[in-house]
């Protein structure tokens, strides 16, 4: 055992590759149904993940941030504009642009060590002891090497997120996107992981999209807070998030933190009221409620 402590170390000490890529949203726009009934998920949507930043997207639930991460993936296409990795454009998944998911996606039967290791193993394009050493390094790093024999059934919901994130970074990815991996997490699980993610992130300054619904998470987290609006989903702000790094959940109480939370809640807060006001069904506690002179 403490020969198999002594090479986790060794292995999370070593500096992992960068990726600092760009990714362009020009004008994306994208709908589903038929055209009797097409529904515009996404309309006229144009940001960018700026190189070695952390970008986070955050809208009402249902707004349409899954279907913008499909798309950045390349897991589908948009009826209309653009998506540009490093100036060329996106037209399919790749090995260059990795996912972590809501739900966990291990491969309940396989080891840890093994769903690590099956996306490079499938391609070929790392073997043996090359593949063996970056597996072993990437789960000492994540805290998962004395555990990389068990199943993820035998491991917790925060231990199977850092499985999911070493099986992610295995492929050394241009662009990491988180789609809201933390959600079905307990509270102190959900901070510890936020604290653990964002650590990784500060290392080496990966470009990362992350998805998220809680605003807490999105300003501790950020370099750039991308703020959807309502379905159809389009941009309605860019906050510049100017919290020093590294960073530790302590910052949240600060008046920056809070200023920066007030303006976030005030244009979601709108787009809730647009939300009730467009179904008709809420129109009386809408009106009731612009009415309160607290509202």
């Amino acid at each position: 055992m403490q020969q198999e402590n002594s090479k986790g170390a060794a292995a999370a000490s070593k500096d992992y590759a960068i990726g600092k890529s760009k990714v362009e949203l020009r004008n994306v726009s994208k709908s589903y149904g038929e055209e009797w009934d097409e529904q515009t998920v996404i309309e006229d949507i144009s940001f960018e993940l700026t190189p070695g930043d952390l970008t986070v997207v955050v809208g009402p639930s249902g707004c349409g941030k899954s279907t913008l991460v499909n798309l950045i993936a390349g897991f589908e296409r948009p009826d209309s504009g653009e998506i540009l990795l490093d100036g060329k454009r996106v037209t399919g998944p790749g090995k260059d642009r990795m996912v972590v998911f809501q739900e966990t996606a291990l491969m309940p039967w396989q080891t840890t060590y093994e769903n690590v290791v099956f996306g490079p193993k499938l391609r070929g394009d790392m073997r043996g002891k090359e593949l063996k050493d970056e597996a072993e390094r990437l789960l000492a790093k994540v805290g998962l090497y004395e555990f990389m024999h068990k199943y993820p059934l035998q491991l917790s919901g925060g231990m199977q997120r850092r499985a999911e994130l070493a099986r992610a970074l295995i492929n050394k990815p241009s662009i990491l996107i988180m789609d809201e991996p933390f959600r079905g997490l307990d509270a102190m699980s959900r901070g510890l992981m936020q604290e653990f993610f964002l650590r990784l992130f500060e290392e080496n300054h990966r470009t990362n999209l992350f998805v998220t619904s809680e605003i807490d998470e999105a300003i501790f987290l950020a370099d750039r807070l991308v703020i959807l609006s309502n379905r159809p989903a389009q941009v309605r702000k860019v906050i510049d998030i100017r919290l020093p790094r590294p960073r530790h959940y302590s910052m949240l109480n600060s008046q920056e933190a809070y200023d920066y939370k007030r303006e976030a809640m005030s244009i979601l807060h709108d787009e809730a009221m647009r939300s009730f006001s467009s179904t008709g069904v809420s129109s009386d506690f809408t009106e009731n409620y612009t009415a309160q002179p607290n509202a």
